[in-house]
């Protein structure tokens, strides 16, 4: 898979509208400005790139500089990088890797924790606000229930595979029924003699 102008030109308008739109975070981006940052997704054949300016962050598939950090990680990871407080963890278990330096990603994962993502503000200009929320608070909802609901079919689960693990026999139990069932064969076979006999007198 590679990087179509219009999925660069989609995460940048995204990104600038989450991270460039709220003043409270001037200070953040600020620490950002100027730097640059490649992420390196094992699901995707070429980098994106982002250059951080004071108005903006630009995202790119290309570049021939070499950024101030780079990333290699796992689609799935991205998600975590939202949460500062798991940075390092990651990078212990090696979910991570960082090339450069590191406070670059710091600083971003920093800028991305600080954002608030309110599905209600971006619903508004469409629905408006009473009907966002409204909406918003639904969604919430409806998540939180099937989250529930995986949770208790997951324990259900291995509750279930725990107490029939503990009920199946253990192999000196299988060597007991198998001796078992060829003494009950040698009985019957010596039973079926002893009748062969006795008709025939």
């Amino acid at each position: 898979m590679t990087l179509t102008p219009l999925l660069t030109a989609s995460l940048e308008t995204a990104l600038n509208h989450l991270l460039y739109r709220d003043r409270g975070l001037k200070a953040a981006r600020q620490r950002l400005n100027g730097r640059s940052l490649a992420i390196v997704l094992t699901e995707l054949k070429q980098p994106i790139i982002f250059i951080f300016s004071e108005q903006q962050v630009d995202v790119i598939g290309e570049w021939s500089d070499t950024p101030d950090c780079t990333v290699r990680t796992r689609l799935a990871t991205l998600s975590k990088l939202r949460d500062r407080q798991q940075l390092t963890t990651l990078i212990r278990s090696g979910e991570l890797e960082v090339e450069g330096d590191l406070q670059v990603v710091q600083q971003f994962s920093a800028l991305l924790d600080l954002a608030e993502l309110d599905p209600a503000e971006y619903l508004a200009p469409w629905t408006g606000d009473i009907a966002a929320q409204g909406i918003t608070q639904f969604a919430r909802r409806g998540f939180n229930a099937i989250r529930r609901d995986v949770q208790r079919k997951q324990s259900y689960l291995s509750q279930t595979l725990t107490e029939e693990w503990r009920l199946a026999p253990g192999s000196l139990e299988l060597a007991w029924f198998a001796e078992e069932v060829d003494a009950l064969s040698r009985s019957m076979d010596a039973l079926d003699a002893r009748l062969s006999q006795l008709e025939v007198k």
